[in-house]
């Protein structure tokens, strides 16, 4: 799978990071855009698209986390790593709740970081590309309706908003339905690399899907956890 030319924009209000990530992410074949906060964002993507947006979690103003929600709110659907000065838990949970595809904190090894990037770019590359192939497949549960050709999740004819990381770990769970995923196995199939013992962002994001789905998220229906071997999806509920 090619990514050549793919565009990411960097949101980051330090001026040598940027810098760095530009020179470092052009030589790697992208095409990279830097800004400064959350308004440059706004300006430079009413003008541009993007494929992937890195977005520093404490930016003047406007911070991270609120643009990232404010993001997922509009139904932009570029996939966002976000990155933190602060490594805490709590930090990289709420980035993931709020809709970020993955989670850096700094200081990072500029490797690591295109290691991330090309990982959930492969797993956005792959779901257009799997689109564009079978652009009539959708899948039915309850009320609900999954669009693959445009991504999009309806309810009653309303949409739902889904970020690439919801849209592709439901997908999953209904081209395998009544069968019991691991953590492991759901981390392979979507991002296409080892988790570690402390990974929680497959956890995190079947909580974000459950808030869409599930009248009552506390007692699912469809996205149900099976102590001790993983989830299983009921497309019957």
């Amino acid at each position: 799978m090619n990514m050549k030319n793919q565009h990411i924009l960097v949101v980051d209000d330090e001026a040598k990071l940027r810098d760095l990530l530009e020179k470092y992410l052009s030589r790697e074949g992208f095409t990279v855009a830097t800004v400064e906060d959350g308004h440059a964002m706004d300006n430079y993507l009413a003008k541009n698209k993007v494929d992937l947006i890195i977005m520093d979690l404490m930016l003047p103003g406007e911070n991270g986390l609120a643009i990232t929600s404010r993001l997922q709110s509009l139904n932009n659907n570029q996939p966002i790593i976000m990155l933190s000065a602060r490594g805490d838990e709590v930090d990289r949970i709420v980035g993931l709740e709020v809709g970020a595809d993955d989670y850096l904190a700094k200081p990072f090894s500029p490797r690591e970081l295109l290691a991330r990037i090309r990982s959930v770019l492969r797993r956005s590359l792959a779901s257009s590309n799997t689109s564009e192939q079978d652009n009539e497949e959708s899948f039915n549960f309850g009320s609900y309706y999954l669009n693959i050709a445009n991504h999009k999740l309806t309810k009653n004819d309303e949409e739902i908003p889904l970020s690439t990381g919801e849209y592709t770990l439901l997908r999953l769970f209904l081209e395998h339905p009544d069968r019991v995923l691991s953590r492991d196995k759901i981390i392979q199939l979507t991002k296409g690399y080892e988790r570690s013992s402390m990974d929680r962002s497959i956890d995190i994001c079947v909580g974000r899907l459950r808030k869409k789905i599930e009248d009552d998220p506390g007692s699912p229906l469809y996205l149900r956890t099976i102590w001790g071997a993983g989830y299983l999806f009921s497309p019957e509920g």
